[in-house]
């Protein structure tokens, strides 16, 4: 949506992410960014280095610090239509994100020695509209 390719941004970038239900994305981190969530549709779980579970609905918000290990789960019926945002920028592409658990869509095992670090940079903190 938002990013270095399509408007030049030097910060950070900016998406919507869709899961359909029982649709997960796999664990894994941000060596270099923090990552925003805002759920416009649906609830998702977020599993936050592996023990904390976080539940987001249609207008709540999380902040995932730096190197922190997250998984994002679709458990209910409907669709999940969520905003993501990362900042700051990797110094290239293809180190900005780790998988720590192996993609059956690519057959991709996961990074051995980039686990990420327990706890990261901080505990995940989510929002809600006041």
């Amino acid at each position: 949506m938002l990013s270095p390719k399509t408007v030049g941004s030097t910060s950070g970038f900016m998406g919507a992410a869709y899961l359909k239900a029982g649709e997960h994305f796999i664990e894994h981190y941000h060596p270099y960014s923090e990552e925003f969530m805002y759920v416009v549709r649906g609830t998702v779980m977020v599993r936050v280095d592996g023990r904390q579970e976080i539940v987001l609905s249609p207008g709540e918000a999380l902040m995932v610090p730096r190197n922190v290990r997250h998984r994002v789960e679709n458990h209910g019926h409907d669709e999940v239509c969520m905003v993501f945002h990362l900042s700051p920028l990797a110094p290239r592409p293809e180190l900005g994100h780790v998988d720590t658990e192996a993609n059956p869509h690519t057959g991709k095992e996961p990074e051995v020695g980039h686990a990420g670090r327990p706890g990261g940079a901080g505990e995940a903190v989510a929002g809600s509209p006041r």
